[in-house]
């Protein structure tokens, strides 16, 4: 396994600062946001793949630190009801699709999308219950008519640029949100589409992600992982529960919130979840994401390459004499 880290968090350092700050802490990849809500600070595909010069001045720059790239960022909605902003998304897309043949890197992390509830609708609709019935119509909308033909073009057009495995992001208020939905698209579009297993966004949905793991892990569907956790407030969860709509900035009114890696589950956790990725054959980038509120993105990115450096499995073990 190698640790990587989200490019987001260092949006105001330079590419070349930020890989080297990267890896004097032990860093061994970045994962680089080229559009979409990861946003263009480091690199621009929509710039990149028309600008050979530039690509190869990127690609300088991460040899010049001993960096890889993990995956190419560009979390976006391209089913978006607004067809202004699904187009915005659409271009860093199939931009990054581009670049990405044209540099060697073979994964991109996005996310499913979410469209409207019907084809008047100005923005997403989440569905996140079956009654009244409308709600289940919303979703056969959403899923037959918008989201698996739109995925059905999308990976073809990934594919015929060399792209090989597109991480989507298992992210409440979009389609694919949880190991069933992820599964459910991979099985209508194909196995280009898998799962950006981040355990932040499946501890407060109460999901046990060892078992996401496993289930993901027999589909052979797990394609990234992010590494963020999730704290609980318990009064609040005991008072309201865990579907809140409240600010990220105040902390102390929400039921949870994302926190830096052992700030909401301890070391002994963490290690059951990097075995278990190894056990289901995910031996590959441990990619470190920092969305913590009560510290600053260098504490909180330090603490968590430090405790991560302890958490991953490095090696294999070529010997097992006991077996």
């Amino acid at each position: 396994m190698k640790i990587s880290v989200v490019s987001s968090i260092l949006g105001g350092m330079s590419l070349d600062e930020s890989l080297g700050y990267l890896s004097s802490l032990g860093v061994d990849q970045f994962e680089l946001g080229v559009g979409g809500y990861p946003g263009k600070a480091h690199a621009d595909a929509l710039v990149l793949s028309k600008d050979a010069a530039m690509r190869q001045k990127l690609l300088d720059t991460f040899k010049k630190h001993g960096m890889g790239i993990s995956a190419l960022a560009v979390h976006g909605n391209c089913v978006h009801p607004d067809k202004a902003v699904a187009a915005r998304f659409q271009a860093d897309f199939e931009a990054a699709c581009v670049l990405a043949g044209q540099i060697g890197v073979d994964r991109l992390v996005t996310f499913s999308g979410c469209p409207g509830s019907d084809p008047a609708a100005k923005q997403p609709s989440w569905v996140t219950c079956c009654w009244p019935p409308e709600y289940q119509s919303v979703a056969e909308y959403q899923w037959n008519d918008v989201l698996v033909p739109y995925w059905k073009k999308a990976v073809a057009f990934a594919a015929e640029h060399g792209v090989k495995k597109i991480a989507l992001e298992l992210h409440p208020g979009f389609c694919v949100y949880n190991a069933g939905t992820c599964l459910r698209l991979r099985e209508a579009v194909g196995d280009l589409i898998g799962a950006n297993v981040d355990p932040s966004h499946l501890f407060w949905q109460g999901m046990d992600i060892l078992e996401v793991i496993r289930v993901l892990g027999e589909k052979k569907a797990i394609y990234y992982f992010h590494a963020k956790d999730t704290q609980f407030n318990e009064y609040n969860v005991r008072k309201n529960g865990v579907l809140d709509t409240g600010s990220f900035a105040d902390v102390a009114k929400r039921s949870w919130y994302f926190c830096t890696v052992g700030y909401g589950h301890d070391a002994a956790h963490w290690k059951k979840i990097l075995a278990a990725l190894k056990v289901a054959g995910y031996d590959d980038s441990i990619s470190i994401e920092h969305e913590d509120g009560l510290m600053s993105p260098k504490e909180g990115l330090e603490k968590a390459v430090a405790f991560m450096k302890e958490c991953v499995l490095r090696t294999n073990n070529e010997d097992m004499f006991w077996a």
